[in-house]
C-alpha cells in the first residue's frame, strides 16, 4: 500500500504512572503491538520504579556500598542515565532520589496530595552520578551507601525508544510509542511523518491548565521530548514544587522555560536534552545550538524561541551555525571505557512544518492526554492490569494529530 494511503490505527492506556499512546500503520496489528508494549512496560517498571518496594532499583537502593549483580534490563537503563548524565555536563543526575523523597515526591505523582505536608527547602547538591559504578562487562554495579537513584528523567524516553524499535522489528511496520512527553517513532512513517502537536499549557498549579502556545510538526525517525515545569506540580506547606530538580542545588530548577522540547536521533537524547535545558535555564539556547539539537522553548511568559532546525516560521533565536559534528558519534556502548566523552545525536531527518499556529487556541492537552496521534480505529487497551481502560474498553478517537505535552 502506498504511503500516502497507509492508515494508522491507536490505542490509549496508562502505564509507568503516565499516559501510554501506541499508533501503528497497520491497523491490523494493532492489538498484537498493544500486548507486546504492555509486556515490555511491565518489565521496565518491575525493573526501573523507585516508587515499588520489589523493584531490581529498590533492591539496589539498599545494597549499602556493595557491588550488586543487577539484570541486563537495569544495567542498560543505568547506562542510558549515566550517559546522559555525562553528556548534560551533569545537568541530568540519577542520584536525585533523596532530593525527590525530600521534597514529598516520594510516592506515584497520581497519589500525591493536593497541599502535602510542610517541607523546609535546602540547598543540598546531589550525591552526583560519579559516584555510581556501572561494570558492564560484570553486570554489576555498585551505590553508595545513602545514595538513592532515580531513573525518572531518562527511563520513560529509553523505554520508548525500546519498545518503538521492538514493535517495528515484530511487526514491520510503522510505530510510535509516546510515554507522556516522550515520543520515539520506528519503522516505515506515514507519508509526511509523524504528525506531533508539541503544545505548552499554563496556569496555577490548582488548577486545570489551559492550552498555551503550540506547533505541529512532521518527524520521520529519531524522538521528541517535552520537558516542563507545569504539567507535575505539587504543593509542600506554602512552596509550589516541581520534579525538574537542579542537581547542584537540590531543589526544584528555576527556570525561565516552561517548556523545553528537543528532537534528536533517540528519544532519550531528546530527553536528555530537553531536561537539561531546564535546568541549564538562560544558557540552554546555546548549548542546544552548539549540539545542533533543533529545540523549541517556551519562556514564563509565553514567548516562543527555537534554535536552528526547527520547523519555522516560528521565531528563532538569534545563534551562529550550529555544528554538525556530534551525529556520527559512537553510542554509549561503544564508549564504555570513557575515552570519548558521550554527545547527544541530531536527529538523522530533520522535522518538517505541518501546521505551525504558535499562539492559536486549541484543546487542551492534560497529563492524561500526552500523545494524541493521527490515526483511525482506536484499539483496546491491555488487559493484563498495566493500565487504565483494561477490560475492552476502547480508546478515544484519534484527532488530526499527536500532542507532546510536557510530562516528564
Amino acid at each position: 500500500m502506498s504511503a500516502a494511503f497507509r492508515p494508522t490505527a491507536a490505542a490509549d492506556w496508562r502505564a509507568l504512572g503516565t499516559s501510554v499512546r501506541l499508533v501503528v500503520t497497520d491497523p491490523a496489528l494493532l492489538d498484537s503491538c498493544n500486548l507486546l508494549l504492555a509486556r515490555q512496560l511491565a518489565e521496565v517498571d518491575a525493573t526501573c520504579s523507585r516508587f515499588r518496594p520489589d523493584s531490581e532499583l529498590a533492591a539496589l537502593d539498599s545494597s549499602e556500598g556493595r557491588p550488586v549483580t543487577v539484570s541486563p534490563l537495569l544495567a542498560e537503563a543505568l547506562a542510558v542515565a549515566l550517559r546522559a548524565a555525562e553528556a548534560t555536563d551533569g545537568a541530568v543526575d540519577p542520584t536525585v532520589g533523596s532530593a525527590m523523597n525530600a521534597l514529598g515526591y516520594d510516592r506515584d505523582f497520581q497519589l500525591l496530595q493536593e497541599d502535602g505536608r510542610p517541607v523546609r527547602l535546602t540547598v543540598r547538591p546531589v550525591p552526583g552520578w560519579r559516584q555510581v559504578r556501572l561494570d558492564r562487562a560484570t553486570g554489576t554495579v555498585t551505590v553508595p551507601a545513602g545514595v538513592r537513584l532515580d531513573l525518572g528523567a531518562t527511563a520513560k524516553a529509553w523505554a520508548a525508544d525500546k519498545a518503538a524499535a521492538m514493535l517495528a522489528r515484530a511487526a514491520g511496520c510503522g510505530v510510535l510509542v509516546s510515554l507522556g512527553g516522550d515520543t520515539a517513532v520506528a519503522g516505515e512513517p506515514p507519508a509526511g511523518g509523524w504528525r506531533i502537536r508539541v503544545q505548552d499549557a499554563t496556569g496555577p498549579v490548582d488548577e486545570t491548565p489551559a492550552p498555551g502556545p503550540y506547533a505541529t510538526i512532521g518527524v520521520r525517525s529519531g524522538g521528541l521530548a517535552t520537558s516542563g515545569t507545569t504539567a507535575r506540580r505539587w504543593r509542600c506547606g506554602t512552596h509550589d514544587l516541581h520534579h525538574i530538580i537542579d542537581p547542584y542545588t537540590g531543589l526544584p530548577a528555576e527556570t525561565p522555560w516552561r517548556t523545553v522540547s528537543v528532537a534528536a536521533a533517540t528519544c532519550a537524547d531528546a530527553n536528555a536534552a530537553s531536561t537539561a535545558a531546564l535546568v541549564k535555564g538562560k544558557n540552554a539556547t546555546r548549548w542546544l545550538t552548539r549540539l545542533g539539537l533543533p529545540a523549541r522553548l517556551v519562556a514564563r511568559d509565553g514567548t516562543v524561541l527555537t534554535t536552528p532546525g526547527w520547523p519555522q516560521p516560528e521565531p528563532s533565536w538569534p545563534t551562529s551555525r550550529p555544528t554538525r559534528a556530534f551525529s556520527a558519534r559512537p553510542a554509549f556502548e561503544d564508549e564504555s571505557a570513557g575515552r570519548i566523552p558521550p554527545a547527544l545525536r541530531v536527529p538523522a531527518h530533520p522535522a518538517s512544518t505541518l501546521s505551525p499556529a504558535p499562539y492559536a487556541s486549541a484543546r487542551p492537552a492534560f497529563e492524561d492526554e500526552a500523545v494524541q496521534a493521527e490515526g483511525g480505529s482506536g484499539g483496546a487497551a491491555p488487559r493484563d492490569g498495566t493500565g487504565r481502560g483494561g477490560g475492552g474498553e476502547q480508546a478515544p478517537k484519534a484527532p488530526t494529530a499527536t500532542t507532546a505535552r510536557a510530562a516528564a
